[in-house]
């Protein structure tokens, strides 16, 4: 905020801030209502004249990761810089998991049609289409984490690699002694959440973190 730029939290149906039926509202065959609520609130910004397509970092984590990305596949022209941290991003095979198992009344299963259609639906990785310019992409990940395995984040970051069009940026910021983010450091923690809007800022073209030229200081 001190560099210029606006914070604005959101909360779209599936979380549980306004009870039980917006959570209800949001899971399993309904978790498409998490990110068209989101698009909806970055919409609102950009008519309130808060700011304009394209200059809109979106954040989101484990469980947000499946929001982020799916905006992003949803609506690329709309973003400027995407951070999806410790995210669920291949929500067809998370199910395969360890972790998969105690997830399945949230986001459903695949061993029947309907629960398989609606995994298919939030995972961002089979969304991620050949030829489309999206916006840049961060993906952080603790290399040891227990609840969401790395592979969501890497698999998923080779994927925009081969289809993006937009020449942007699609990196990884893996740290090899953290997990799902419980029991990090706070040094752990400050450095993630400096490179997190580091690379929002540089993104969104804000002067000050913008890389400079060789041998210009």
């Amino acid at each position: 905020m001190d560099a210029g730029g606006v914070f604005a939290v959101a909360n779209p149906r599936g979380s549980g801030v306004f009870g039980r039926a917006w959570h209800e509202a949001g899971r399993q065959a309904t978790k498409p209502n998490t990110w068209k609520d989101f698009i909806a609130c970055a919409e609102w910004l950009v008519k309130a004249g808060w700011t304009r397509p394209g200059r809109i970092a979106i954040w989101g984590g484990s469980a947000g990761g499946i929001l982020v990305g799916r905006a992003m596949t949803e609506r690329p022209d709309l973003f400027g810089a995407v951070v999806a941290s410790i995210g669920g991003r291949d929500m067809v095979r998370a199910e395969l998991t360890p972790n998969g198992v105690p997830n399945i009344p949230e986001f459903g299963t695949r061993t029947h049609e309907a629960g398989f259609r609606a995994l298919l639906a939030m995972s961002t990785y089979h969304q991620i289409r050949d030829g489309v310019a999206y916006p840049a992409v961060l993906l952080t990940h603790g290399v040891n984490d227990p609840r969401v395995e790395v592979w969501h984040s890497t698999k998923t970051a080779a994927r925009l690699l081969a289809a993006s069009l937009s020449g942007k940026p699609v990196l990884l910021r893996l740290d090899y002694e953290a997990g799902h983010g419980v029991g990090s450091t706070k040094r752990q923690t400050f450095d993630e959440v400096a490179d997190v809007f580091a690379f929002a800022l540089w993104q969104l073209g804000m002067p000050a973190y913008q890389p400079k030229a060789a041998g210009r200081r």
